[in-house]
């Protein structure tokens, strides 16, 4: 396989991972994000903790998740687990961020 061959391969896994990821986004309230993952899920529990060495870290944990990543056979994942010493992002999605607005003939 040249490397022309991969870079075509994951550029169609990349766009075939964005349009699944547009047909479930509206099934999901929350976006969140940790350095590793992407994740859209409707049930997410952010706890931070104290290390023995008194670094803070964070436990993320999420149910019935959808996760970005195009080397995932399965990307929808019962329950997420996910404990971090680096930033997480969790926002919540509002229903009118996922509308698209109409067409006008003449725009």
């Amino acid at each position: 396989m040249s490397s022309e061959d991969l870079e075509k391969y994951e550029a169609e896994m990349e766009l075939q991972l964005y349009r699944e990821y547009r047909d479930v986004v509206g099934l999901f309230s929350y976006v969140v994000e940790t350095e590793r993952r992407f994740y859209l899920t409707n049930h997410v529990d952010l706890q931070p903790r104290s290390a023995e060495n008194g670094e803070m870290y964070f436990e993320v944990t999420m149910r019935d998740a959808w996760v970005w990543d195009m080397y995932r056979p399965a990307r929808f994942v019962k329950n997420v687990r996910v404990v971090t010493f680096k930033d997480v992002n969790i926002e919540e999605i509002t229903k009118t961020d996922l509308e698209i607005p109409p067409h006008h003939p003449g725009d």
